[in-house]
């Protein structure tokens, strides 16, 4: 296990300066960051292949492939390839309004394969998106009445915070004794953990709690999606898990970490702007490169694939999952700046695909 760092305070001032000036062509507004980038074309491959030593029986799996649809990404086209092919398989929507398929199967085999294609048209946000009511743009702020009921539950932590130290932590970003821009507050938490954490894939099933990430200084994208969303709730602000893609334009700008696999990030929010996205992997504010595919207030609600297998407790070998996210208009193929993922189940009879 990796030794803890020291903490480290954050100057608040002179990183939200940094913010606004240095990442990239970008336009400050309300204290986020805007991007005028054109809507694009992404498509998106992904396939996971469960493999095991002779043949097993399966159990039902739950997938979670199809992107949710809206005013910022329309759903296009899609394809879903299941081999074995399942008995059968059904699409419900979840508590959430997520869209999910449930394949159950018959017989036995020694491979598995999903390969998931989908194609969507992607917008990201520019100016009028983040545009919050005014008694927001200052923080604290109070949800109004109608809100709040439904909010409720995504403002509460989830996870235990063994001496206040992800409370703390967060409160390092409020401006002492003066007012603290919201946007400012919330910017310069999505680019602390960016730079202060480092990103390190994890094969375990299971979720990190926040205070471990935040003294290992180190965690996977959902370990600090995670790690922001009960910082901020901890500060009163209603925040929820997003699990989907990430697009990785160009290898020779910014670098992007949670390529080549699932990927995930967080949404807070803001009355008058509503969800906003926030990215603490890559500093990304807004839907840039962003593909949403499911929202959750909990990340073991957004599970992108999971199920069960029947069989001897040494019969899985490995699971292999493989992304690549290509934009039409450019002609490019991207996979990541990590490739693919492998990861082995060992003797676990329930497969669980995390991002």
């Amino acid at each position: 296990m990796a030794m803890p760092r020291p903490e480290r305070r954050h100057d608040h001032d002179s990183l939200a300066r940094r913010v606004y000036h240095e990442l990239g062509p970008a336009r400050r507004l309300d204290g986020f960051l805007c991007d005028d980038a054109a809507m694009s074309i992404l498509t998106v491959r992904h396939v996971t292949t469960y493999r095991y030593k002779q043949p097993v029986a399966f159990g039902e799996h739950r997938l979670m492939f199809r992107p949710r649809d809206s005013y910022d990404q329309r759903f296009l086209d899609s394809r879903l390839t299941i081999t074995p092919t399942p008995a059968s398989i059904r699409w419900i929507h979840d508590v959430f309004g997520n869209c999910v398929a449930l394949a159950r199967f018959t017989g036995r085999a020694s491979e598995l394969t999903f390969d998931s294609q989908i194609k969507l048209e992607h917008s990201p946000f520019n100016a009028p998106d983040f545009q919050m009511d005014a008694d927001a743009k200052t923080y604290p702020f109070a949800y109004s009445a109608e809100e709040l009921p439904d909010l409720a539950r995504c403002m509460e932590p989830h996870y235990p915070d063994p001496g206040d130290v992800v409370r703390n932590w967060a409160r390092q970003f409020l401006r002492v004794g003066h007012p603290t821009d919201t946007g400012t507050l919330l910017m310069t938490m999505t680019c602390a953990i960016q730079e202060s954490f480092r990103y390190s894939r994890r094969t375990e099933a299971g979720i990190q709690p926040p205070a471990m990430t935040l003294g290992l200084r180190q965690g996977t994208c959902r370990d600090f999606a995670l790690l922001m969303m009960e910082a901020v709730r901890s500060l009163g602000f209603a925040a929820r898990f997003v699990t989907g893609y990430l697009y990785v334009p160009d290898r020779d700008g910014p670098t992007r970490l949670g390529g080549g696999a699932t990927h995930a990030w967080c949404q807070v929010y803001l009355p008058g702007a509503g969800w906003v996205e926030f990215d603490p992997t890559n500093g990304i504010i807004g839907n840039r490169d962003l593909i949403r595919v499911a929202v959750a207030r909990d990340p073991s609600q957004a599970v992108p694939l999971s199920g069960t297998w029947i069989g001897l407790p040494g019969d899985s070998l490995d699971m292999v999952v493989e992304v690549q996210v290509s934009s039409e208009a450019a002609n490019t193929n991207r996979a990541g700046t990590d490739g693919a993922s492998v990861e082995r189940d060992g003797p676990r009879r329930v497969v669980d695909q995390r991002n």
